[in-house]
């Protein structure tokens, strides 16, 4: 789960990391309402989105009168933002920031990643700020200064000294640098997140060290825990197609192709899409409707499948082990009748009960290609594709 840029700076704020004072805002009223509470002479004003690259598209625009903050806000808001993030369907922007904005001379690169190799969290650093990371990474690899947290200890302060003076920040820069990186480690670790990174965290020249932005991922599987995080959640962000898989525990991810795809477990999902590039063939979606795959919740993965209209064939490839291929029959059979499917339907398979949910699936009137293989049933969904198409 992703947050927007203000909800992750709420929480760096939390745990000491200092940010530049800022407002979130609606309207464009609101927005000249929140410059006016701010104060000062320049504000930034950033459209609130669940990707990155805003400022190349943009979306983040600097103003120096209150006209300028209400035309920016005018500007933003309603309209959907195209970044090199979010593909070029864009992201709808429903809120926006804003930000005092004072000078300040030094950029730099502050990130937090959990390395699932290792099983540790890696702290990421680098002079360079204001920069993708794989580019600074290109560009400049010695640049990138790491270090691995261990878990029983945690970031320790010595680690975050050597970090801000391998920065090249002076003796108060480095004090202040250190607060920041030990809060946003605390933010990192205390909230269950899998990514924050601060791009830029700069320096000012009164030596102030600050969060400019910021971007934190979330474990899914930590949010019941976690519930300041749930209400923190967007759902204008997401594909309205994976937010309602959530609200009935499917994993789901809309793809671009024809071919639907309803399998049990990930692994399996992930052979399946693979076999279907092979045959020529371009999958619709990974959904994978988990080990306790019964007929309601093939049923509802039957539905949600079909709700993309880009979707010809659908597929459905169980390997039954926790679950019965025979409940799993029963809900094809129950989402056919109840959806009243056109589109051609191949069926594989195999496990548990795997005799009795082929004996269903033939007395029950349906239209249905059966398979006998992973490989088999790839096959025929292509050929089927191309005999609609």
């Amino acid at each position: 789960m992703d947050v927007h840029e203000y909800q992750a700076k709420e929480l760096l704020a939390s745990c000491g990391v200092a940010v530049p004072p800022g407002t979130v805002a609606f309207s464009p009223d609101q927005a000249v309402y929140a410059a006016t509470e701010l104060g000062g002479s320049h504000w930034v004003v950033k459209a609130q989105i669940h990707a990155g690259a805003r400022g190349k598209a943009g979306g983040i625009k600097l103003c120096r009168t209150y006209h300028e903050v209400q035309q920016a806000a005018r500007d933003l808001l309603g309209k959907r933002l195209v970044t090199t993030q979010t593909g070029p369907e864009g992201k709808p922007v429903q809120r926006v920031y804003v930000e005092l904005a004072d000078p300040y001379e030094r950029e730099l690169y502050l990130g937090f990643v959990l390395d699932r190799k290792l099983e540790r969290v890696r702290v990421i650093a680098s002079k360079h700020g204001g920069m993708e990371i794989e580019e600074i990474a290109k560009t400049d690899p010695d640049a990138i200064l790491q270090v691995i947290v261990e878990p029983a200890v945690g970031l320790l302060p010595f680690q975050a000294r050597e970090l801000a003076f391998q920065l090249g920040l002076n003796l108060k820069q480095v004090s202040r640098a250190v607060q920041s990186i030990l809060g946003a480690y605390r933010a990192f670790r205390d909230n269950d997140a899998t990514m924050l990174e601060i791009n830029p965290l700069v320096v000012t020249k009164d030596d102030k060290v600050l969060a400019l932005d910021a971007k934190m991922s979330f474990d899914d599987n930590a949010l019941f825990r976690r519930r300041n995080i749930v209400d923190m959640n967007d759902p204008s962000q997401s594909d309205p197609r994976e937010a309602q898989a959530l609200e009935h525990s499917l994993n789901y991810i809309g793809l671009d192709g024809e071919i639907g795809c309803i399998v049990n477990g990930a692994g399996l999902a992930m052979a399946t899409m693979d076999m279907i590039k092979h045959a020529g063939g371009n999958p619709a979606n990974f959904l994978d409707v988990g080990g306790g795959a019964s007929a309601e919740r093939v049923a509802t993965a039957f539905r949600l499948v079909l709700s993309d209209a880009n979707v010809k064939v659908v597929l459905v490839n169980i390997f039954a082990g926790i679950n019965r291929c025979d409940w799993v029959a029963q809900g094809v059979i129950d989402a056919v009748k109840a959806t009243n499917i056109t589109a051609p339907l191949v069926v594989r398979l195999a496990g548990t009960n795997v005799e009795a949910g082929r004996k269903l699936l033939d007395e029950s009137g349906i239209n249905v290609i059966t398979a006998d293989s992973l490989a088999d049933a790839a096959q025929k969904a292509v050929a089927a594709y191309r005999s609609v198409k």
